[in-house]
């Protein structure tokens, strides 16, 4: 792995590079992707932005307060350094409301918006995995494949290359759904609907996943929860798109 990269007398960590490199390169896929819809581009590129920095603000003060005993003697620390030490869970759901409630405000339409946002979101995805990959703090189950890469001597299954990947096919998943032209709120469901469906098999082969009391693993969970609700919707869209409809009826 690699944690950190040494240039000259500096010494950087690669997932603080990979996460900024992330958030540009998401911020760049959700303006294009806005004109590719013919979206209002600013309003689309706002919700992204006030979701990324309230998830973050949140993120960190969440953590702040989770262990505070260890920042009440030292203030400084609330705002630096800011490393590490995130609540991802609070910043995914304040990130998260934030974002809907500036679309409501800009009156952004629902489905094109999320389409819009679908490329960033999947990229900022790819980014955790690569972080994670390169910085070493996840690793996966043991294996005798032969793609198993050694860490600390003991080949385990590279799960973050396996998100990476999975990612990546969700991104040619939607950009093919848009290439096509299909109904609004179609690339967001089947994007995510692959997503879900490829981590909630992947996580059993982390092996330090997210778990909760009873053992069960939270992403997994969450996966299946996003799963289960994007098929609902495409079944309710394709349902809704094959009702015949109603005929007048010719006055006599």
């Amino acid at each position: 792995m690699f944690p950190t990269i040494n240039i000259g007398p500096f010494v950087f960590p690669t997932a603080g590079i990979v996460y900024l490199l992330g958030a540009y390169v998401a911020l760049t896929l959700i303006e294009r992707a806005a004109k590719r819809l013919a979206l209002n581009v600013e309003a689309t590129y706002g919700v992204a932005v006030v979701g990324l920095l309230v998830g973050i603000v949140a993120a960190r003060l969440a953590f702040v307060a989770e262990y505070w005993a260890s920042f009440s003697q030292n203030l400084i620390g609330i705002i630096w350094p800011l490393t590490s030490g995130y609540t991802v869970w609070a910043g995914l759901f304040f990130g998260v409301a934030a974002a809907f409630f500036y679309g409501r405000y800009k009156n952004l339409p629902l489905w094109p918006t999320l389409d819009a946002l679908t490329p960033g979101l999947l990229t900022a995805l790819i980014a955790l995995s690569l972080a994670d990959f390169l910085a070493g703090p996840g690793y996966g189950t043991l294996t005798s494949m032969p793609w198993g890469m050694s860490v600390f001597g003991i080949r385990r299954h590279p799960v973050q290359v396996y998100e990476i990947v999975l990612g990546v096919a969700a991104l040619g998943v939607w950009w093919l759904v848009v290439k096509r032209g299909a109904p609004a709120g179609q690339p967001f469901l089947l994007a995510f609907a692959l997503y879900s469906a490829g981590r909630l098999f992947l996580d059993a082969y982390r092996d330090n996943a997210l778990l909760t009391a009873d053992g069960y693993h939270i992403v997994q969970i969450v996966a299946l929860a996003l799963l289960v609700g994007c098929l609902v919707l495409l079944a309710r869209q394709t349902t809704r798109s094959v009702e015949p409809k109603p005929t007048e009826s010719t006055p006599v």
